[in-house]
């Protein structure tokens, strides 16, 4: 997202105008589309930042926009910026699919479907020969991964009665992750519950059964991961790529699921279940406030230099610190996440195995790290939990 207008302009850190030619530039150059969410309820007021915020996508060279208020929709198809209908529309059936097919070659389908519903769905646009803008027949895009809305398909009003503060608007304060107590009116008595995290929904991961997805005919792949960590996007993503890659190969085995769910459950996730894809009736709630990842990062210093010629990055140890054999990530606006084992430190120009709080070290880095990077050891949930 840019600015405002997208659903989560208070919830993350949002790129401005200005960025955008540069961040489509970087992903052009890399081989990498790029999409804007455009996708809240908009008012006549901000009808001229919505047009402002298209043009700048157009000329910038956006792949398409997300949008779900008929407004974005109609105006990026007036300027000929291609559109992807947002699950906040909740498309559930076919005639949906075929009248928002006039404006999008893309749709996302509610995530209440089962994937039995998708199927029929695909198979309709397939037999009825559905098509977009572009000619072909419109495609299915589903979540797969990532935090799920209490609320159908993510038109929650919880955080407009809470805090007078609209979620359809962006500004979902999050009401639903916090801990609550049931009491009985009258008397005031506590009912006591097994998990105070009573609206709290767990994460979806189906990458257990993504060539069920796949078969269904769902062809692109929607992860949730705006405002996340640079490891979470990479090991995401980088599982998710293995296990598309393994169900057209046909080596999508339990072996392979076993290492990508051990991976996904190492990075932020507040539990998992299987949304409703598999036709379960109710979702499953999380029963902590934060994260239940496996492994944590933990900061340590910041980068100083990097020396190209011998491969040699420099730290500073700020607040704590390092050996060898520790797992490290590194992450930097423009460095992106580097992911290493300490094989040696060099400490005032000696090799030693263990660098104090406070040290200025060097280690061999292959990929250059620039100055302010951060570095980051990574251990066990339970060493962070015991410290």
């Amino acid at each position: 997202g840019v600015e405002q207008l997208n659903m989560r302009a208070r919830s993350s850190n949002n790129f401005t105008l200005d960025d955008l030619k540069n961040i489509t530039q970087i992903a052009h150059e890399k081989g990498v589309k790029t999409y804007l969410t455009v996708n809240v309820v908009v008012f006549d007021s901000e009808l001229e930042q919505l047009h402002r915020i298209i043009d700048a996508a157009k000329e910038a060279g956006v792949s398409a926009i997300i949008a779900s208020d008929i407004s974005a929709i109609m105006y990026a198809r007036q300027v000929g910026v291609e559109v992807h209908i947002s699950t906040q529309v909740n498309i559930t059936n076919i005639e949906a699919v075929r009248f928002y097919a006039q404006f999008a070659d893309v749709v996302v389908l509610a995530r209440e479907m089962t994937l039995e519903k998708v199927a029929e769905i695909s198979r309709q646009i397939r037999e009825q020969e559905i098509k977009g803008p572009a000619g072909e027949l419109v495609k299915i895009e589903m979540f797969v991964h990532g935090a799920l809305c209490m609320a159908v398909s993510g038109k929650c009003y919880l955080s407009l009665h809470d805090k007078n503060e609209s979620a359809n608007r962006g500004n979902c304060m999050q009401s639903c992750r916090r801990a609550y107590i049931v009491t009985e009116k009258e008397t005031g008595a506590e009912l006591e519950i097994d998990n105070e995290y009573i609206m709290s929904p767990k994460d979806l991961k189906t990458i257990h059964f993504l060539n069920k997805l796949l078969d269904a005919g769902v062809s692109v792949l929607k992860v949730e991961g705006r405002a996340r960590s640079a490891e979470y996007v990479y090991t995401v993503v980088e599982c998710y790529r293995e296990a598309v890659k393994a169900y057209f190969e046909d080596t999508f085995t339990d072996d392979k699921i076993a290492d990508w769910d051990e991976r996904l459950a190492s990075v932020f996730n507040r539990g998992f279940w299987d949304g409703y894809y598999m036709g379960q009736k109710l979702g499953e709630w999380s029963k902590n406030y934060g994260s239940m990842a496996t492994r944590r990062k933990i900061y340590v210093g910041k980068g100083l230099n990097y020396f190209s010629n011998l491969k040699v990055a420099e730290f500073k140890l700020e607040t704590g610190p390092l050996k060898v054999g520790d797992e490290i990530y590194i992450t930097g606006p423009t460095t992106g996440l580097v992911k290493t084992i300490v094989k040696e430190i060099q400490l005032e120009k000696q090799s030693v195995t263990e660098a104090p709080k406070g040290s200025y070290i060097s280690i061999p880095i292959d990929t250059k790290i620039r100055k302010s990077d951060k570095l980051y050891k990574v251990v066990d949930a339970s060493e962070v939990k015991l410290q």
